[in-house]
């Protein structure tokens, strides 16, 4: 280890490759490597659009003028548009397509040549997604990856990122294996990803011949993604895709350098670039918001089940860190939980607690002055009761239960033990933190003074009470 370089050294003067750039997970990567390497050789972002032109001004819109980046800019003032412009590279194209969907051959040639990292964020997290399109981004983009990474002259590592739930809904203690396609979660029919594609294929076929208008196909689609889903024992069509997306990996990745890095539910940033930036709403947010804008009063769960949450900046210094392990061979393993359900654990009781006692110190204040008082915990209840509750809430509800009824622990020794062979360097890199130990996390501490707030700032006063979650 003594002559191991520190991350730092190990960006400085790198090619890396990022899909997803503006997604959550993606967007606070780029932010790291920019801020902490600004002597990174370039970094191309894949941006979904049909030209360069609009990938630039979409990356500079969805990416660059989002507050994430504050830090950054006032890092380097006026020269921060002449810094990104050096580094950065806006590429038109498609995770879900051939060749990503890159139609510049001059661009696509030059990267091949160039690229020492690919990390692979892109992905559709709409749990309720239409199968088609799931299926086209979540599943054969990890595909399309992996033949692009193939032709790649010198990659030193490929990076998946996963989600842990592609465990389905298992029990006990969830093992860091690797998914393969003989593996059933339940039932007897064996799981072939060449049928799925085929039966979307044959849907999609059948209600465009009787003329289905779009509306109905794409409720359609969701239906039956979710019936798939289910059938084959994955509860919604999100995790159902990405684990076939695995599945692809395993049987395509050959001798490629390859990770495959599985977070729980991730969360606001703990501290970098700043504390409590998030955008959107994660999955225990929707709990969150529901209850300040009194929609909801009850839940059905558990309350002692575990929510396996963990900041977004502890997710992304656990991938730069993984990719230096896996390039210097500091670490064998493939598949990686980054979770605290394990080490430090933070259940839907501390959760319920949490939120009474910030809300009714700061009440939410709607986007019309209304003061909107908590006078309750939420109820946490087994038994399903539909009859106080609204449409909305009902179907919020059957949207988080795989989640607040999950009896399962994620095991992270693999996990762990890069963070053993690692915390040697992260102390070589001044100030900059590349910590990951959920142990490190104290939850009340985090909530009621980061990410709660950060939550209001940035995401709940953003959306309009009226406005469908």
């Amino acid at each position: 280890m003594a002559e191991v370089e520190s991350f730092n050294d190990f960006i400085r003067g790198k090619t890396i490759f990022v899909t997803g750039a503006t997604g959550f997970v993606g967007k606070v990567f780029v932010e790291k490597i920019l801020r902490v390497q600004p002597e990174i050789k370039r970094l191309y972002l894949l941006i979904r659009a049909p030209n360069s032109d609009l990938a630039t001004q979409r990356l500079h819109n969805k990416v660059f003028g989002k507050e994430l980046f504050k830090v950054l800019k006032e890092k380097w003032g006026a020269d921060f548009r002449c810094f990104i412009s050096d580094k950065v590279v806006a590429v038109a194209g498609d995770v879900s397509l051939q060749n990503l969907g890159i139609k510049d051959k001059n661009m696509f040639n030059q990267m091949l040549k160039e690229l020492d990292i690919i990390v692979h964020t892109a992905a559709t997290t709409n749990f309720n997604e239409r199968y088609d399109v799931a299926m086209s981004t979540n599943t054969m983009g990890a595909f399309h990856i992996v033949s692009f990474a193939k032709n790649c002259h010198k990659i030193e590592i490929v990076l998946h990122l996963s989600t842990a739930y592609v465990c389905g809904e298992a029990e006990g203690v969830i093992l860091e294996k690797p998914l393969h396609g003989d593996q059933m979660k339940k039932g007897s029919a064996k799981l072939d990803i060449k049928l799925e594609k085929q039966l979307i294929e044959d849907k999609l076929t059948e209600l465009r011949m009787h003329e289905t208008n779009e509306e109905e196909i794409k409720s359609v689609m969701k239906s039956f993604g979710l019936a798939r889903a289910n059938v084959h024992g994955w509860p919604n069509t999100y995790v159902f895709t990405k684990a076939m997306g695995e599945m692809i990996l395993m049987k395509m990745k050959g001798t490629l350098p390859f990770i495959i890095i599985r977070p729980t539910m991730i969360i606001s940033t703990q501290f970098e670039p700043f504390p409590g930036w998030i955008e959107g709403f994660r999955t225990i947010d929707v709990i969150v918001f529901h209850y300040v804008n009194g929609t909801m009063k009850s839940l059905v769960g558990i309350g002692e089940t575990i929510l396996d949450v963990i900041p977004v900046d502890m997710v992304v210094n656990f991938m730069i860190a993984a990719s230096m392990a896996i390039s210097k061979g500091l670490s064998k393993n493939l598949v990686y939980h980054v979770g605290s359900s394990l080490r430090n654990p933070f259940t839907l009781n501390d959760l319920v607690d949490d939120m009474y006692y910030y809300f009714t110190k700061y009440p939410f204040v709607d986007e019309y002055g209304k003061t909107i008082v908590v006078t309750k915990k939420l109820t946490i209840s087994s038994h399903v009761n539909h009859l106080s509750q609204n449409k909305v809430v009902i179907k919020i509800e059957d949207f988080l239960k795989p989640f607040s009824m999950f009896k399962g622990i994620f095991d992270d020794k693999n996990a762990e033990s890069l963070r053993m062979v690692t915390k040697r360097v992260a102390s070589m890199d001044g100030r900059f933190d590349f910590g990951f130990d959920p142990k490190s996390i104290n939850w009340k501490d985090y909530m009621m003074n980061i990410h709660f707030p950060g939550l209001m700032k940035h995401s709940i006063k953003k959306l309009s009470i009226g406005s469908k979650m």
